[in-house]
C-alpha cells in the first residue's frame, strides 16, 4: 500500500546539494580546530579522545528489527527488506573534553548497524556497516560547515579550561532555557553552551539534524523511546549534584535490570524551500511532514559501561555518517565536512592510543 503524504516526498537528485566554492578551505579550518582540541585533551589526559562527543555514558549492543510490510516509500536502503541486524550504540555528551556531568550539554547517540549489504559510500568499500550519528535536538547548532568552523574556534579556546566556571554558567543557562521552553520555545545556542536540562538521556529523542538520502527520497532520521520503561524517562529529572559521572551511573543502573525499545523514524523532505538541504539549523516542519516509524531498535539488559567495552567501542570504533551504503548518503554542507573531519580524527585517536580502528564484520569482532 502506498504511503499517503501531501505534498508527496520529493525525489532524490544530485542537484539538491550546492557545494560552496570555498568548502575545501572550510574543511581544512575545521580539521585544524578539531586537531587543536584533540591535542589539548591528549596533553591533559594522556589519552586521545574524540574532539566532539568525547565522554561516553553507555556502550551498548542490541538489534535493529526491520518489518517486512513497509509501504514502498518507506522500504528504502537498509529498510528495503525484512531483517534483523546486530548493532552497537554509544551514548555521549557533545564536548571534546571530559567534563563533570553537572555541566549539562546536549547528548549524542551513535548507532553502528552490522551486516548491511549494498553499494557502498566512498571510503567504506568492503565494509558491512551503516552508521547513524544523532543528537537530542532536531536542529544543528550552525547552518553550514563554514559557520560551524567559526563557532568551533571558541569551543577550542575553552577546552580543558575553567571547569568550575562552566558549572556555574550551566546553572544559569539551564534556568534561562527553562523559561524559554515554558513559552514553547527552544534555544539551540543555550543548550549547546550548557543549558541542557538535567534529565535522563534514555528518555530523549535523538535526531540526525542534517539530511541524508533515503533511497529514492531525502529524509532526516530520528530515534525515539518506544517501550513504556523508556518513555517514562522522557523529561524525568536526574540529580547530578556531586556526581561527576552521574549520567553513566544512571544508565549502568538502568541496563543492569532492564532493556528497552526505540522507534527508528524518518521525516521526508516534501519541499526544498521550507526543508532546506544545505541549512542544518532549520527544523523541517512536522505539521507538513511528520516523522514516520520504519523500524525498531531493541536492547537487552547488559553491562552498559566497563573497561572492556570502553577499549572495544570507545577506542576501537569510529562512528561516521559516511560509514554506510550509497542509499543513505549524507547530504548538505555539515555532512560533507564530516566525511574528511571524522576520518582525520579517528586516525589521530588510533595513532596516539596505539589502537587499530576498523569496521566490525560481526558483533563477535568486538569481543565484549
Amino acid at each position: 500500500m502506498p504511503l499517503s503524504l501531501h505534498p508527496p516526498p520529493i525525489r532524490f537528485d544530485e542537484a539538491l546539494e550546492r557545494v560552496e566554492p570555498d568548502e575545501a578551505e572550510t574543511v581544512e579550518q575545521l580539521v585544524e580546530t578539531l586537531t587543536r582540541i584533540n591535542r589539548t585533551t591528549l596533553e591533559h589526559d594522556k589519552h586521545a579522545h574524540r574532539s566532539v562527543h568525547a565522554k561516553s555514558h553507555a556502550l551498548l549492543t542490541g538489534e535493529l528489527i526491520v518489518p517486512g510490510d513497509l509501504p514502498r516509500e518507506l522500504a528504502q536502503g537498509i529498510f528495503a527488506r525484512e531483517g534483523r541486524y546486530p548493532l552497537v550504540m554509544r551514548l555521549s555528551t557533545v564536548p571534546g573534553d571530559i567534563l563533570d556531568d553537572s555541566v549539562s550539554t546536549p547528548r549524542g547517540m551513535a548507532v553502528k548497524i552490522i551486516g548491511v549489504e549494498g553499494e557502498r559510500l566512498p571510503g567504506s568499500d568492503g565494509d558491512v556497516t551503516q552508521d547513524f550519528v544523532l543528537v537530542n535536538g532536531p536542529v544543528f547548532s550552525a547552518p553550514n560547515a563554514r559557520r560551524f568552523a567559526s563557532s568551533l574556534k571558541f569551543v577550542a579556546a575553552t577546552t580543558d579550561r575553567a571547569e568550575g566556571a562552566k558549572k556555574a554558567l550551566s546553572v544559569v543557562l539551564r534556568g534561562t532555557e527553562r523559561v524559554i521552553e515554558a513559552f514553547g520555545g527552544r534555544s539551540a545556542t543555550l543548550l549547546a553552551l550548557g543549558g541542557q536540562p538535567e534529565s535522563h538521556p534514555l528518555g530523549d529523542t535523538y535526531y540526525s539534524q542534517a539530511p541524508l538520502r533515503f533511497g529514492d527520497y531525502v529524509v532526516k532520521l530520528s530515534i525515539a523511546p518506544h517501550s513504556p520503561n523508556l518513555t517514562a524517562l522522557t523529561d524525568a529529572e536526574l540529580d547530578l549534584d556531586g556526581k561527576r559521572n552521574g549520567l553513566r551511573e544512571a544508565m549502568v543502573e538502568y541496563f543492569a535490570g532492564q532493556g528497552g525499545e526505540w522507534e527508528v523514524r524518518v521525516q521526508f523532505c516534501t519541499d526544498p524551500e521550507t526543508m532546506p538541504i544545505e541549512d542544518a539549523s532549520v527544523a523541517w516542519p512536522e505539521e507538513r511532514s511528520p516523522y514516520i516509524d520504519v523500524a525498531r531498535i531493541v536492547l537487552p539488559p547488559q553491562p552498559a559501561w566497563n573497561a572492556v567495552r570502553r577499549a572495544a567501542i570507545d577506542d576501537g570504533l569510529a562512528f561516521s555518517p559516511w560509514h554506510g551504503i550509497a542509499a543513505h548518503r549524507p547530504l548538505g554542507s555539515v555532512m560533507r565536512a564530516r566525511r574528511v573531519a571524522y576520518k582525520v580524527m579517528a586516525r589521530f585517536r588510533a595513532h596516539h592510543n596505539g589502537m587499530t580502528i576498523r569496521e566490525p564484520r560481526s558483533i563477535a569482532d568486538l569481543r565484549i
